[in-house]
């Protein structure tokens, strides 16, 4: 398993793993194996979600497969320029409405959300390095992997190996530590809203 860092010091109790795991940009270039992936997914399959409907959908592209270029495409400019070394790319995409009845699934995003966590955990659990982003084209990605109405774009994972953060481009290598979070007291009230 990877370190996160010294840095990093919880308020209360919890797992190392909740405070080592962040978010790297450094990645090697390397394949990513298919059965690398599909223990990930596995992983995101365990997530809990309301009545079990279980929203969430993964599109994926390993690197120097057909799928690759199209993927790497959507990103944005800035994310590319890192995101070119990952080994995988994927799309996270979540049902909005419950087969059968078409009532809405109002918790769609936020139990994609829980599918994306034990994604992460295990990527890093699994020594990889994963990052979520939002800086690609949602629309694009709906047209060119024909994403279904029935579906909301959420958020695209970049995965791969540890690289050399020297890889990076000189205004991200400063960036390739684990950040802070905020305190607990300006994030979770009892009661009604007083934050």
């Amino acid at each position: 398993m990877l370190k996160g860092s010294d840095q990093r010091i919880a308020s209360h109790p919890v797992d190392p793993l909740f405070i080592d795991r962040w978010s790297s940009r450094a990645m090697s270039g390397e394949h990513l194996s298919e059965a690398e992936l599909m223990t990930l997914f596995e992983a995101a399959r365990w997530a809990p979600s309301c009545g079990n409907f279980q929203p969430w959908r993964f599109l994926y592209a390993r690197r120097d497969t057909d799928f690759w270029p199209a993927f790497l495409d959507l990103l944005s400019a800035g994310n590319r320029a890192w995101a070119e070394r990952a080994g995988a790319l994927v799309l996270v995409i979540s049902r909005t409405h419950y087969d059968g009845d078409g009532r809405a699934c109002v918790t769609h995003s936020y139990d994609a959300g829980a599918a994306w966590q034990n994604l992460a955990l295990q990527a890093w659990i699994s020594g990889l390095v994963v990052h979520g982003i939002a800086g690609f084209d949602a629309e694009r990605a709906r047209r060119v992997l024909r994403v279904p109405a029935a579906y909301a774009i959420e958020a695209m994972i970049v995965l791969g190996k540890r690289g050399d953060p020297a890889s990076l481009p000189e205004s991200l290598r400063k960036r390739e530590q684990p950040n802070d979070r905020r305190p607990l007291a300006q994030t979770v009230c009892e009661g009604p809203f007083a934050l």
